[in-house]
């Protein structure tokens, strides 16, 4: 947890799911120059006359040092080669803010949780909340999804405070806002417990969820949203990546998610990307 700007922030946490080595890349690199008989690695020496088997592969990727690598990449600059390895990490607790952030990094893969199918309990909350009229029943069961980076319960209170002004005004201009916002099968649900928004939100819940609601309701959500996403990077891109996010004059959350990468990153891959020193 840190304090920016008055308000306390959670920071991210990440995982490396998989990396694929830096053998690949040194052989790559090797493939280029037909310099296999000049590696310190044996694996790497064995592709000059023989096409590597599966043990060979696993001792290429098992590689943890390559000279050459280090002189294209801190001499020579060839940096093309690092696109041969690549890593894929986990990360929780990152914002939606940190989202637009990403989109200027090009080549990336990257899956982020669906707002369209992940925000059924927050609409449940809301449509059970409007069968006594109970804003603060709204306020409560949303602040206890912990469904924010904040972590200043009077701020996030404003936040969801918004949520539901935005639901309620939308709710007055459409319709069919229930049809949008619940499962056909659950309807009946609303006559059933008309007038206990607790009882409601609990049959909501365990009835079948309308998955596919974000295409009305993304508005209602800001950048301060928690989101899970799953990101690979080639390691010339990483390198990019870091030296751009973990800079002062990077958006504070995504530097956080910057640094906590690449304490999660392994040195053979942090050699031969981030400038000792």
């Amino acid at each position: 947890m840190e304090e920016m700007y008055g308000i306390k922030y959670l920071k991210p946490e990440v995982v490396l799911m998989q990396e694929t080595g830096i053998g690949v890349a040194e052989a790559a690199a090797r493939t280029c120059y037909d310099s296999f008989t000049n590696s310190e690695n044996e694996a790497i020496k064995h592709i000059e006359t023989n096409m590597p088997d599966d043990s060979v592969c696993k001792k290429i990727n098992a590689i943890e040092e390559s000279n050459l690598l280090n002189d294209l990449a801190w001499t020579h600059f060839h940096h093309s080669i690092l696109e041969h390895a690549n890593l894929s990490y986990l990360i929780r607790g990152t914002s939606r803010g940190v989202l637009q952030e990403h989109a200027r990094h090009r080549i990336q893969a990257i899956s982020v949780r669906s707002t369209r199918y992940t925000m059924s309990s927050v609409i449940n909350a809301f449509v059970a909340s409007q069968t006594s009229e109970d804003r603060e029943f709204f306020i409560e069961k949303v602040l206890s999804f912990d469904m924010f980076v904040t972590c200043d319960v009077e701020y996030n209170r404003i936040e969801i405070g918004a949520i539901y002004d935005k639901l309620k005004y939308q709710s007055k201009k459409v319709q069919n806002f229930n049809e949008i916002a619940v499962a056909k099968s659950s309807l009946s649900l609303l006559d059933e417990f008309r007038g206990d928004a607790k009882a409601l939100f609990e049959a909501l819940e365990a009835g079948k969820k309308k998955r596919n609601v974000g295409d009305a309701f993304k508005h209602i959500i800001t950048d301060n949203v928690k989101v899970d996403m799953v990101v690979t990077f080639n390691l010339r891109s990483l390198k990019n990546y870091l030296t751009l996010r973990d800079s002062g004059a990077a958006f504070f959350q995504i530097r956080w998610l910057a640094q906590e990468m690449m304490r999660k990153t392994p040195s053979k891959y942090l050699d031969l990307i981030i400038k000792k020193g």
